[in-house]
C-alpha cells in the first residue's frame, strides 16, 4: 500500500531534528499534559511515535485518496449552486477522509479537541497533502485561521469555534478587495456596530477569497469611520450559518481548480470583533499572513517533490536514440538540479518552521505566566528570525517550485504539454505560489529588513561556528568566501544612499543571502546524514556562480554615477536602468 510519508526519507529526517526535543517538551508543558489527557505523551519518544503514526495515516490518505482524486478534481472543480459552493466530488471525499481520521486541528490544544502537535508535524502534513493535490492543500491549510482565533479571540469565541475545527468545519481569511490587493491598508469593507443586536454589521465586497464559502470566516474591515490607513481596520469573525453573504461568482483560474475562489458581497452580515479594534491589519492579519506564507512554503515543497518524482519516473522509462533519456547528460543535470533545489528549499522550510514553533511556544507560555528575562530574550531572538526567514522562505520556495515544475515538463517534452500526464496540472498549479499571500516582490520588501539589520548575517555566523566533519570543510570554506563577498555587496548597496537604487538591488541581496543560508543548512544536514552531501556540493557550486553574477551587478555602478544619484532626488527606476 502506497504511503507518501513512508516513501520519503527526508520527512522523518527533518521531523527528528535535534531541536525537536526542546520543542516537544515546551509544547507538552514538560509532559504534564499526560496528567489531564490520556492521549497526551508521557515523554519525548512517546510524542514522536504519535507524530509518526498520525503522519503515516495522512500519508496513506494522500496516496490512496487525495492523489488519485486530483485529476478528476481538476476537471470537475467546484460549482456555485443556490448561493452555495459545492466542492468537486473528489474534494469532498478528501475532506471526509481526513475528518474521519481525526487529523484536523493538529496543533490546537487538547481542550479544543485538537491533537496539540507542534508546528513541525503540521508542516509535514501540509507538504504531504500538497504533493497529493496542491489545490486541496488550500482547503486543508486554511485551518491556520484557528491559530489566529486561539491567539487573539475572546474565551467565548474560542470555546465556541475552536472545537469545530476537529469536526471539519472549514475556514477562510477574507482580506482582498477589488481595490485592495497587496495594499491591504486600502480595505474599504465597512463594519458598523449594531447596538440593538449587540454585534457588528459588515457591508461591502471581497474578491479572490480562497475557500470563500467557508464555515468560519475571518474578515478584515474598516471599523473606524473617516480613516484611510491600517489604524482604522479591525478583524471580525463571521459564521456561515447566518447566511448574509451573496457569492457573486466563482473565479475561473489557470490552476488549483479544486480550491474555490470567490467574489463575495457582505449584506449587513452579523459578525463578532476578534481581539481589539484597530489592530486588524497591524497585528492579527500580519500574524495570520506569516502562517499562510509558511503554508505556501510547504505547498511549494510538496508540489516540487511531486514534480521531481514525475520527471524522474518519465526519464527512467522514456527511450530515445536507443537509450533512456535519463542517461543523457543534459537531462541528468536537470534532474540533479531539481532534486538539489527541492532538498534545499525543504531544509529552509523546516528551519523556518522551528523558529516559528519556538516563538509561538514562548508566546503561549506568556499567556499563563510571566516569562523570565532569559525567556523573553530568547523569544525575541526567535521572533526576529521567524519574521525575516518566513518571507525569504516564501520567496525562494515558490520561485523554485515554478522552476522545478517548468523543468519537469521540459523533461516530458511534448507529452508533458498534454493532459495525459500529471505534470501539466502541476505546472499550472505552481504558478500561483509566487503570487498569492504576497507576491515574490513583496516578500523581498519584508525580507530585506533581515539584510539591513544584520539578522541574516548573524545567523550565518552561527551556522559557520557549528562543528562539521572534516570532509565537509571544503564546502564550508566556499560558504565563508560567499559570505565575505556578500557582506561587501551589502555595504556597497548601503553606500548608494538612494532608496530607489537600494530597492533595485534588494532582491539580489535577499537571494544571495538565501543561497548562503540554504548552503549551510545542506552542509549541516550532510553532517547528520551523508544522503545530503551530493546536494550540498551541487547547490553550493550552482549558487556560488549565481551570487557572483548578483554581486557584479551591485558593484557595477561607478563612483561618478553614485555621486550623481546621491544628489538627485526622485530618480526613477527607468533612469537607474
Amino acid at each position: 500500500m502506497a504511503n507518501f510519508f513512508l516513501d520519503n526519507e527526508h520527512l522523518k529526517f527533518h521531523l527528528t531534528h535535534p531541536l525537536m526535543k526542546r520543542i516537544v517538551q515546551m509544547k507538552e508543558n514538560d509532559y504534564t499534559e499526560a496528567q489531564s489527557y490520556v492521549t497526551a505523551p508521557i515523554d519525548f519518544e512517546d510524542a514522536m511515535d504519535t507524530y509518526e503514526q498520525v503522519l503515516e495515516i495522512i500519508g496513506e490518505i494522500c496516496a490512496d485518496v487525495i492523489a488519485p482524486n486530483a485529476e478528476s478534481v481538476d476537471e470537475e472543480g467546484p460549482q456555485l449552486v443556490c448561493n452555495e459552493v459545492m466542492y468537486a466530488c473528489g474534494t469532498q471525499q478528501n475532506h471526509e477522509a481526513l475528518i474521519n481520521a481525526g487529523v484536523y486541528a493538529i496543533y490546537l490544544p487538547r481542550k479544543y479537541k485538537g491533537l496539540n502537535f507542534p508546528m513541525i508535524p503540521y508542516v509535514v502534513a501540509n507538504e504531504l497533502i500538497s504533493r497529493a493535490d496542491c489545490s486541496f492543500a488550500n482547503i486543508w491549510g486554511l485551518q491556520d485561521c484557528a491559530e489566529t482565533i486561539y491567539e487573539f479571540a475572546s474565551e467565548e469565541l474560542k470555546d465556541k469555534y475552536l472545537p469545530m475545527i476537529n469536526l471539519g468545519y472549514t475556514c477562510s481569511m477574507d482580506l482582498t478587495e477589488p481595490d485592495a490587493g497587496s495594499d491591504l491598508q486600502a480595505v474599504q469593507l465597512k463594519a458598523t456596530f449594531d447596538e440593538e443586536s449587540n454585534c457588528w454589521r459588515l457591508n461591502g465586497v471581497k474578491r479572490f477569497i480562497t475557500n470563500g464559502d467557508a464555515d468560519i470566516k475571518l474578515v478584515l474591515a474598516r471599523s473606524e469611520e473617516g480613516t484611510k490607513d491600517a489604524r482604522g481596520l479591525s478583524y471580525f469573525l463571521y459564521d456561515r450559518k447566518d447566511k448574509a453573504i451573496t457569492i457573486r461568482r466563482l473565479e475561473h483560474k489557470l490552476g488549483i481548480k479544486g480550491s474555490p475562489t470567490c467574489e463575495l458581497v457582505f449584506n449587513n452580515a452579523p459578525a463578532q470583533l476578534l481581539g481589539e479594534r484597530r489592530m486588524g491589519l497591524i497585528k492579527y492579519v500580519m500574524t495570520l499572513m506569516n502562517g499562510a506564507r509558511l503554508g505556501i512554503g510547504a505547498q511549494s515543497v510538496g508540489l516540487a517533490e511531486a514534480a521531481c518524482r514525475e520527471a524522474e519516473k518519465y526519464a527512467g522509462e522514456r527511450e530515445q536514440f536507443g537509450k533512456k533519456i535519463l542517461k543523457f547528460p543534459a537531462v541528468f543535470e536537470m534532474l540533479s538540479n531539481m532534486r538539489t533545489k527541492t532538498n534545499a528549499m525543504r531544509s529552509l522550510l523546516y528551519e523556518t518552521s522551528r523558529f516559528v514553533d519556538i516563538q509561538k511556544l514562548f508566546e503561549d507560555k506568556a499567556r499563563t505566566r510571566t516569562l523570565t528575562q532569559e525567556e523573553r530574550t530568547e523569544m525575541k531572538y526567535f521572533q526576529r528570525l521567524a519574521d525575516v526567514y518566513t518571507p525569504m522562505l516564501k520567496l525562494v520556495s515558490s520561485e523554485y517550485c515554478n522552476q522545478i515544475t517548468y523543468d519537469a515538463m521540459q523533461i516530458h517534452g511534448g507529452t508533458g504539454f498534454m493532459q495525459d500526464f500529471p505534470i501539466e496540472r502541476m505546472y499550472r498549479d505552481a504558478r500561483i505560489t509566487s503570487i498569492y499571500e504576497g507576491t515574490s516582490q513583496l516578500q523581498v520588501v519584508a525580507a530585506i529588513r533581515g539584510v539591513g539589520s544584520g539578522v541574516f548575517l548573524n545567523k550565518i555566523k552561527e551556522y559557520e561556528a557549528e562543528s562539521i566533519n572534516p570532509d565537509l570543510q571544503p564546502l564550508k570554506e566556499q560558504l565563508i568566501d560567499m559570505t565575505s563577498r556578500c557582506e561587501k555587496a551589502i555595504e556597497k548597496a548601503k553606500g548608494y544612499e538612494n532608496s530607489e537604487m537600494y530597492d533595485l538591488v534588494a532582491r539580489r541581496l535577499v537571494e544571495s543571502i538565501a543561497n548562503i543560508i540554504m548552503g549551510y543548512l545542506l552542509v549541516l544536514d550532510a553532517n547528520r546524514s551523508s544522503v545530503y552531501t551530493h546536494s550540498a556540493r551541487i547547490f553550493i557550486a550552482m549558487t556560488n556562480a549565481q551570487n557572483r553574477e548578483k554581486e557584479a551587478f551591485i558593484h557595477s555602478f561607478s563612483d561618478k554615477e553614485l555621486a550623481s544619484y546621491k544628489t538627485t532626488s526622485g530618480l526613477s527606476c527607468e533612469e537607474l536602468l
